[in-house]
């Protein structure tokens, strides 16, 4: 089976789950979120990780997601999962958002190696755009 994981700072990942779960609810099982939150030594957010993954087999795979590239919060997590063999197999992507999210959790049983990254990351390239917003005023000067 494959997981995603999804790691931030502060409560980035477990509310990033709760959206997702908003579209893709059958497969939320299959996600797992932590944050590393204020206050919290690296080594408690290594330990909740660590708890968070004791579910899992020596032949699943994992896919994680994260907030910042080079973070305490992906640092960690990769560190874990070293450890715990997982990280050899793992795809890890940053800059995490929705379309990213939502993606990855529902292709990543669909997609394998560079065709599921430049999927999901092409999703969340493509949500990053400016919204050329028009106020009603100015529509009811155009109709005039």
């Amino acid at each position: 089976m494959r997981y995603l994981l999804l790691v931030s700072h502060g409560e980035f990942a477990a509310g990033l789950k709760t959206s997702i779960a908003m579209f893709a609810q059958d497969k939320i099982g299959d996600v797992i979120a932590n944050g590393l939150r204020d206050g919290m030594s690296t080594d408690e957010f290594e330990h909740h990780f660590r708890q968070s993954l004791s579910h899992l087999k020596e032949e699943d795979r994992v896919i994680v997601l994260a907030d910042i590239i080079g973070g305490s919060p992906l640092t960690a997590a990769c560190k874990v999962l070293d450890e715990l063999g997982y990280l050899e197999d793992a795809i890890v992507l940053g800059g995490m958002n929705l379309p990213m999210a939502i993606n990855a959790v529902v292709m990543k049983d669909m997609l394998d190696g560079q065709e599921f990254v430049k999927t999901v990351l092409g999703e969340a390239g493509a949500a990053l755009r400016e919204l050329d917003v028009v106020s009603s005023e100015d529509e009811l000067d155009d109709d005039i």
